[in-house]
């Protein structure tokens, strides 16, 4: 029985120092929790996250706790919190908690989404921006060209198959993961190729696998018993892995370390100037440049097809917006040339629209959960060391206190009322995150939507299928916000047909 009393005694002695170690300190409100289990049995899982935060927020808060079995966690739901958590503490929240689903995914939190913060992270973030700042600057083949190359690949695929019922799923999924691929490795796949949907394939499938808020990230001894959806994850991060590798040997023995061109040309120069011991810099092993290839895979193509898709989708459903934008094109370029980046500034339909559609359906609707570096504070609560940060970045976006009818498509509220300017009605409003862990691709990703989708709609009529089928604009939630699959038809506008035979 001394045994009892003892382990009572310790019990109380520690609930007595948390209580003093706590005086003075206010704590975001807490949804109910049970020992072990937390606040799980008191949470609906039917809902889709961010929609069920939203929820939460009525009842607790635009700061509010609760228990992922043993991890403590806060969600936040107002712009200047979420400034505070992503940009003036940025640092305090920069880092990420380690689950068994994203060690998978970054080989144990190597590359750059999701490892820790610190040097390591640091320095490949660094080689990755470097290689943006080459693609940037040079006039040979700059990011502007490689897209406008991809743009008309893709219209030329699209004019093919002109009058049918066509899922832009595949054409989108190309265009996006060439732009990547020249950034990566200096070159792009065909379009017949079959890694391409074989590629298309498993990053759908790992964004899906990573949304089922599986319960072995919460309780890691349960990856101990047979799982399906881990098994399914490990399957398709093995085929991702597999693919990347033949693209890495080919293009190894092609390099040469005084003639960098991509970004694996960058990470080979590094590890060779690492290997000979002239930096300090942390580690760089075939591994990790295998998951910074991968995250930058799993950001950049997966997030501009989808918002891609998005956009062709909203047309459909407001052709009066369409023809705003074809109405700007027709006057501000015409059909003697094809759009520009300088463009963007003269297409303001165009660029309000995309706006808007990064705002409706923003491409992560809780980013990527946060994890407190330190004790710190969000407004006036203490946020122990350890915490994982959730940004409801849907409910900061769909906030009718910062937004006009937030749930309707209103491109115009990006520009003046004169319609002659681009405006931003509040400062609510960051797509890509901000902040130490702002997304590093934010301005590659802003020019392939706008040349993908002047491209496109300088050329084609968007017209719904035989079916009459409209898509639906209720997404699927995922690490990445994806609309479900959808046709539609395009056809060569008479204009653009007309100008090309008289050219």
């Amino acid at each position: 029985m001394w045994w009892f009393l003892i382990i009572s005694l310790l019990t109380l002695l520690y609930y007595i120092w948390q209580k003093l170690r706590n005086l003075g300190k206010k704590y975001p409100v807490c949804l109910p929790h049970l020992p072990i289990l937390g606040s799980l049995p008191y949470m609906n899982s039917c809902d889709q996250a961010h929609i069920y935060f939203t929820k939460l927020e009525e009842k607790y808060g635009h700061i509010y706790a609760f228990w992922q079995g043993p991890w403590y966690a806060v969600v936040v739901s107002k712009f200047p919190l979420a400034k505070e958590v992503l940009l003036k503490k940025g640092k305090d929240f920069a880092s990420r908690p380690r689950m068994v689903t994203t060690d998978i995914l970054s080989g144990s939190g190597k590359g750059i989404a999701f490892s820790e913060y610190g040097p390591q992270w640091r320095m490949y973030r660094k080689l990755v921006q470097s290689t943006f700042s080459l693609f940037r600057d040079r006039s040979s083949l700059n990011f502007e060209k490689i897209i406008c190359q991809e743009a008309n690949t893709l219209c030329m695929s699209l004019a093919n198959t002109e009058g049918q019922n066509l899922d832009p799923a595949l054409d989108c999924f190309l265009a996006a993961v060439n732009v990547i691929c020249q950034f990566c490795f200096g070159n792009s796949w065909k379009q017949n190729d079959k890694d391409i949907e074989i590629m298309m394939n498993f990053s759908d499938s790992i964004v899906k696998s990573l949304a089922k808020d599986s319960l072995t990230d919460i309780f890691p001894w349960i990856q101990l018993f047979p799982n399906k959806q881990l098994t399914l994850l490990k399957e398709n991060v093995k085929l991702r892995n597999k693919l990347l590798e033949k693209k890495i040997k080919i293009q190894k023995e092609k390099f040469k370390i005084d003639s960098v061109n991509n970004l694996l040309d960058m990470l080979l120069k590094a590890k060779m100037n690492n290997n000979s011991h002239l930096t300090q810099e942390p580690e760089i092993t075939d591994e990790h440049i295998l998951m910074t290839m991968g995250d930058i895979f799993g950001a950049g193509v997966e997030t501009t097809s989808s918002v891609v898709k998005w956009s062709i989708a909203y047309l459909l459903h407001y052709p009066q917006v369409k023809e705003k934008i074809q109405k700007e094109i027709d006057q501000k370029i015409g059909f003697t040339r094809t759009p520009v980046l300088n463009d963007r500034q003269q297409l303001l339909h165009l660029e309000s629209t995309i706006r808007e559609v990064l705002r409706i359906r923003p491409v992560a609707p809780l980013l990527i959960p946060h994890l407190a570096c330190t004790e710190s504070s969000i407004g006036e609560y203490t946020i122990p060391k350890g915490t994982r940060i959730y940004v409801n970045l849907w409910s900061i976006h769909h906030d009718p206190t910062e937004w006009d009818e937030p749930e309707k498509f209103k491109p115009e509220r990006f520009l003046d009322k004169n319609k002659e300017q681009l405006i931003m009605p509040t400062s609510s409003y960051f797509p890509f995150g901000c902040g130490p862990r702002v997304c590093i691709g934010e301005f590659l990703a802003r020019a392939e939507l706008f040349l993908f989708l002047a491209w496109i709609l300088q050329r084609f009529d968007l017209e719904v299928p035989d079916d009459g089928e409209l898509p639906s604009l209720e997404g699927e939630y995922g690490v990445v916000y994806q609309i479900a699959p959808f046709k539609l038809k395009f056809k060569l506008r008479k204009a653009w047909r007309e100008a090309q035979l008289s050219a």
